[in-house]
């Protein structure tokens, strides 16, 4: 365990940007300060490489109904503003850029040259959120442990939309977020912290995630002291284990109009 007293801890934070990242960036920076965090923002992938990807695991017809379904729900967004206005009023958090928290800009987060970067800073934790999936080599290259938030509840609801496939699949009580150990996997490392909500009628497949981080920057927060402190502990889960992805468009439509999951 480190002796974090003399210059304070070294958080990394690996993220592609976005308002729901910089919530947890700025719950983090609170309570371990400014200095303590560096933030590693990688470029977003582009949406012609996420949809050859997407095309070559699942087929070009569900990844074109799932990309649908991205591009629709984002004209929503202007309709949803209210509410996310309204979370982040609820949880006491922000989503606004702090000026104060270093940002290194690195085009993806798998490049040789980016754990190396990392590496560079000597940190006591990296913390993924909102970023590309780590090879095996690049995991196994940072010097320490690495925790990733995750908008659903592990193991049922691995990969995208935890929250939206938990109400879909009847199984609001696992609307919630989880703080995990990364490994090899997607979404399959030691759980360490799960927090479960309760969405409003008006929240959508663009304020799930918004409400799932803002009620959970205690649980980041707590996993990463754990981290500090030497004392790491698992929890043991159960379940079935399933990885998801967006709901293509048809999915989506009929949820919506059948039955109000939006």
């Amino acid at each position: 365990m480190r002796d974090n007293t003399a210059s304070g801890p070294r958080i990394v934070v690996v993220t592609a940007g976005g308002a729901n990242p910089q919530i947890m960036i700025n719950a983090l920076a609170s309570r371990f300060g400014t200095e303590a965090i560096t933030v590693v923002q990688e470029e977003p992938e582009s949406k012609s490489v996420f949809l050859r990807r997407r095309a070559r695991k699942l087929g070009w017809i569900a990844a074109a109904g799932q990309f649908a379904t991205m591009v629709v729900s984002k004209v929503g967004k202007r309709f949803t503003h209210l509410r996310a206005v309204e979370i982040l009023r609820d949880y006491g958090v922000s989503d606004e850029q702090n000026p104060a928290i270093a940002v290194l800009p690195i085009s993806s987060i798998n490049e040789a040259s980016a754990a190396a970067r990392i590496c560079d800073l000597a940190p006591d934790v990296v913390f993924l959120i909102s970023c590309r999936m780590l090879s095996r080599a690049t995991l196994s290259a940072l010097p320490c442990p690495v925790l990733n938030f995750h908008a659903g509840i592990n193991p049922h609801y691995r990969g995208l939309m935890g929250g939206y496939w938990a109400l879909a699949s009847g199984d609001a009580a696992n609307f919630g977020a989880t703080v995990h150990l990364v490994d090899a996997g997607v979404d399959t490392g030691d759980v360490l912290y799960q927090s479960r909500m309760t969405p409003s009628k008006r929240d959508t497949l663009h304020t799930y995630p918004l409400l799932q981080t803002a009620a959970s920057t205690d649980i980041a927060i707590r996993a990463i002291e754990d981290v500090l402190d030497g004392a790491i502990r698992p929890v043991a889960t159960s379940g079935p284990s399933k990885q998801w992805y967006h709901p293509p468009i048809w999915t989506w439509l009929w949820n919506g109009i059948a039955r109000r999951i939006w």
